[in-house]
């Protein structure tokens, strides 16, 4: 069904054109692209495939489940390139977004405001915060979060102190923190020695969903996906991954789909052990990636239907056996991320 208020939005652009009254705000989309983009629409609704990156993206595009538009296999707006066609003969849009949250965000704000959409598929790589699995499997979480929006607490202040502003409900202690102290490794007189860093406590993302009162702000910090999408993902479990890089280079066992509970994202790539195994036992994470909750963040805020794969590329830190640098891995794991994509999307109801 089409938006009556972006079907509005585009006829208005549509006869501004006509008449050459429109004039370009910087940063606007042009009213030709609009034009483009009402044709588009008309021919939706579409499964939104969300990539971060060209290598994540590249086999999808490659992969004979793909077929571009013949007519028109792309378009181009505010830096992204909206790419149309068909996987497993259901109508896409795929984009890119960058590496970050910040960019993650922007490109679905962007694609949801402008396309007709019926979902989000979000895939790629990430590293991995739990050591009963292993490189090359794809975990596909319940929850996402970010926990990368802390309140630094004043060294002095304990756990029982309010944070400032708290009781204005601006700040939380009901997730947790992180005490810095914690990993301290020098000692005076054989005791321990206070951390001027002292703690961090984890904060809830501000959201303004679409159902909810403008300007009136409500709090997620984990974000659950489609209940539907991740019921429908069980029937990928036994899907047969690629095992190998090349000859010479393969994993001790094949690669698994595995659904997990949670996966946390922020602007930080984690290549340390100790603060891997700190989200893995404080948030039950497996995947930790730069992206996911990004997504999921404007997903929940306009009700779109979600769902994320991430392929697990490293283990963050270090400390496997296998070979532990993620370049290694890095294009079995898009692979295998790609190939449970595709399955998932061959499922869904045309």
């Amino acid at each position: 069904m089409v938006c009556p208020l972006r079907a509005a939005m585009l006829g208005l652009l549509a006869l501004g054109t006509i008449a050459g009254s429109i004039k370009r705000a910087n940063g606007a989309v042009p009213p030709s692209s609009m034009v483009k983009i009402g044709l588009m629409n008309s021919r939706g609704p579409y499964i939104a495939i969300i990539v971060p990156n060209s290598f994540e993206m590249n086999p999808l595009l490659q992969s004979l489940s793909f077929r571009a538009d013949p007519n028109f296999p792309y378009l181009d707006i505010s830096g992204r390139r909206f790419r149309f066609g068909k996987v497993e003969n259901k109508k896409v849009v795929i984009v890119m977004t960058g590496l970050s949250m910040l960019n993650a965000g922007i490109t679905t704000e962007l694609l949801l405001t402008l396309f007709e959409v019926k979902g989000v598929l979000h895939y790629g790589i990430a590293g991995n915060a739990n050591p009963q699995l292993q490189i090359g499997d794809v975990t596909i979480p319940q929850y996402w979060a970010h926990p990368g929006l802390w309140y630094w607490q004043r060294f002095g202040d304990a756990p029982n102190d309010k944070l400032s502003l708290e009781s204005n409900g601006d700040y939380t202690r009901e997730i947790g923190y992180l005490e810095f102290a914690n990993y301290n490794n020098v000692s005076q007189n054989e005791e321990e020695v206070a951390n001027l860093l002292n703690k961090v406590w984890y904060q809830p993302e501000e959201v303004f969903p679409i159902d909810g009162v403008p300007e009136v702000r409500q709090h997620a910090f984990w974000v659950p996906v489609d209940q539907s999408y991740y019921g429908l993902s069980a029937k990928i479990t036994d899907l047969k991954l690629e095992a190998c890089v090349n000859s010479s280079t393969c994993l001790p066992r094949e690669p698994r789909v595995v659904r997990v509970e949670r996966g946390v994202s922020a602007n930080v790539f984690v290549d340390n052990q100790a603060y891997r195994e700190f989200l893995r036992s404080k948030f039950n994470a497996t995947p930790i990636d730069m992206e996911s909750a990004g997504v999921a963040l404007v997903c929940r805020q306009l009700g779109m239907p979600f769902i994320a794969f991430r392929s697990l590329s490293d283990l963050a830190g270090g400390g496997s056996l296998l070979s532990n640098e993620a370049s290694t891995f890095a294009s079995l794991a898009a692979q295998n991320a790609v190939d449970a994509a595709i399955k998932f999307i061959s499922l869904l109801p045309s």
